[in-house]
């Protein structure tokens, strides 16, 4: 089997793992960690932008046949469920150097890249569902609270915690199993 397909297969893989795991119940209402995070960002930092960026498009394609869908404009959902998700595989730029940092085992190093990638994808993605909860979902904030403070909260919190979620496995996966990381390609 080619490299590529095998690169496409974990795709196909770590989307439809992103979106299983995107079904955990809400425990803590709207203020949930994204668990479906957790592989798309070990998967970039596996295989690199392309890659990570075709299985966030796949991840969020994914909620369209699957129902998971809340639509209130063209716009909105282009957004959150295209941009939003692409965005996840923004880790990937960083698999280069990390992935150098783990061949040369530099775990410190390599932790840090890991870290960085992974900030910049969830701020991307957070970035991203705030502008849209400014625009589309504002007029559902509490009265007296303004959109802006609203959606800062609510996906503030959200993106707070899927960052916290997924440092905590990369801080314990990373170190256990670098080998991961590092596909034959």
């Amino acid at each position: 089997m080619s490299k590529n397909l095998n690169a496409l297969v974990e795709v196909a893989l770590f989307a439809a793992l992103a979106m299983v795991l995107s079904f955990i119940p809400d425990f803590i209402g709207w203020f949930n960690p994204s668990f479906g995070a957790i592989p798309l960002i070990l998967f970039s930092l596996r295989r690199g932008a392309k890659y990570g960026l075709l299985a966030g498009l796949i991840w969020g394609l994914l909620h369209f046949v699957l129902g998971k869908v809340y639509y209130l404009s063209f716009s909105q959902v282009f957004l959150e469920y295209i941009l939003a998700f692409v965005a996840m595989g923004l880790a990937g730029y960083l698999a280069p150097s990390f992935q150098t940092a783990l061949k040369t085992k530099e775990y410190t190093k390599a932790l840090l890249r890991a870290f960085l990638a992974t900030s910049l994808a969830v701020l991307v993605r957070y970035v991203i569902h705030y502008i849209a909860g400014v625009i589309f979902w504002g007029s559902y904030a509490p009265e007296g609270v303004s959109a802006y403070w609203y959606s800062f909260t609510v996906n503030g919190t959200a993106g707070g915690l899927t960052l916290f979620v997924v440092l905590l496995v990369l801080g314990i996966l990373i170190p256990a199993n670098p080998r991961f990381f590092l596909p034959n390609k």
